[in-house]
């Protein structure tokens, strides 16, 4: 495994119980303002524990690379000239 997707694996699996927490969080209060959901609710909310364990994996995924400054200054300085600042000579 490279480098690059081992840490990014690590930084998803240390943000997947926050990113978890805050789909249930969402879910729920989705689940128990709307009427028709709220009717549900005993078949809703369980539903809602479910979607957010799965779909916390890829949201991590998808946030992991964003939580290092350096992804960020060398996209910074690549995108808007498409040259690598680290070879620049």
């Amino acid at each position: 495994m490279r480098t690059e997707t081992r840490m990014r694996a690590q930084l998803a699996a240390l943000i997947y119980t926050m990113t978890n927490a805050v789909l249930f969080g969402c879910g729920l209060i989705t689940v128990l303002t709307v009427p028709a959901l709220s009717a549900e609710a005993a078949y809703a909310i369980p539903a809602v524990v479910v979607l957010s364990l799965v779909l916390a994996a890829p949201v991590a995924w998808f946030l992991a690379p964003r939580l290092r400054a350096r992804y960020w200054r060398h996209r910074q300085a690549v995108a808007p000239r498409n040259v690598d600042p680290l070879h620049l000579a």
